[in-house]
């Protein structure tokens, strides 16, 4: 019985994904990028929440337009957002994962998701660093991250068997693919991992993930990139946003042209997933009033983690 339940899952899951094929494209799309909050000492004089502009680029770069999605919102607020974009970005940083304004926000829009994927309206998330983190936690059902030592450090990923056939890196050239594989080219910026050990052992985890690659910092093995199962949904625990878009001097962070083709290949991916959703806004009125281009970014300066951010009230 066990076997014919999954059999008649898997079955449903692949008629909606063939359901979605068949819809026309949508050539302007629109992607969320969730805020989060500003270091206290900042808030009089920049915002009480930002966005790094290294991810708005990383979207504009293969084809889309941003929204910004602030912290103090509403839920009926962002139950509108979510209905007039195609996609959702949670970014990476240090905030708390339970009690954080950028971890409720996220978990809205989350849930959204599931439910709008379940009743075949596509919706694509992408998590990097942070939100990898987090969208491991909603899928376990418990922080089961762990301390590694990969605070500023580029990796070779060692891609798993599944990662060529994933949806996520089956579109990448041959070439991309091994340079991933062989050149020390993903920023790794964190101190927390989701291991391969605890991941091996949370069984909702490794239903809803499939593991793409892996990496090690001498004493842990932990998982670097995955994609879900049944979901539009993608984990990368590096940064392909910062090698095109941020300067500062620190071990890590590379700017070598395989490592900017690899940037520009997991952006054109993930727009091009957000193209299958076929959210809008009511308005144009209203498109133009959400875009990130009704918001300067700061420059930061050089040695800043960001070099430009935008901030928000």
């Amino acid at each position: 019985m066990c076997r014919l339940a999954a059999a008649l899952l898997a079955a449903v899951a692949a008629s909606l994904w063939c359901g979605v094929m068949n819809q026309p494209l949508n050539s302007r799309p629109i992607i969320g990028v969730l805020a989060q909050e500003t270091p206290v000492e900042q808030h009089e004089t920049l915002g009480s929440s930002y966005i790094a502009a290294s991810y708005v680029k990383f979207l504009e770069l293969a084809g889309a337009r941003v929204v910004p999605v602030r912290v103090n919102l509403t839920e009926e607020e962002y139950t509108k957002i979510f209905n007039s974009i195609n996609g959702f970005v949670l970014p990476g940083g240090g905030l708390c994962l339970e009690t954080s304004l950028y971890s409720q926000t996220a978990r809205f829009f989350y849930n959204l998701a599931l439910r709008a994927n379940d009743a075949s309206d596509y919706f694509p998330i992408w998590g990097s660093c942070r939100g990898f983190q987090l969208m491991s936690v909603l899928a376990a059902g418990e922080d089961l991250l762990t301390l590694t030592d990969t605070q500023a450090v580029a990796l070779p990923l060692n891609l798993t068997r599944q990662a060529y056939s994933s949806r996520l890196f089956k579109s990448f050239p041959k070439d991309v693919l091994r340079s991933l594989a062989e050149e020390s080219i993903s920023p790794h910026f964190h101190q927390w991992s989701l291991s391969t050990k605890n991941y091996s052992e949370n069984a909702r985890l490794k239903k809803f993930y499939k593991v793409l690659s892996t990496n090690h910092d001498g004493k842990t093995e932990f998982i670097s990139t995955m994609e879900a199962y049944q979901y539009p949904f993608y984990a990368l625990q590096w940064h392909p946003e910062k090698t095109p878009f941020e300067w500062i001097e620190k071990p890590g962070m590379i700017h070598s042209s395989s490592a900017i083709r690899a940037a520009f290949y997991s952006a054109s991916f993930f727009v091009s997933e957000a193209r299958k959703s076929n959210h809008r806004f009511p308005s144009l009125e209203e498109e133009e009033r959400a875009l990130i281009y009704n918001f300067c970014p700061h420059f930061m300066g050089s040695s800043n983690i960001f070099v430009q951010r935008y901030f928000f009230d």
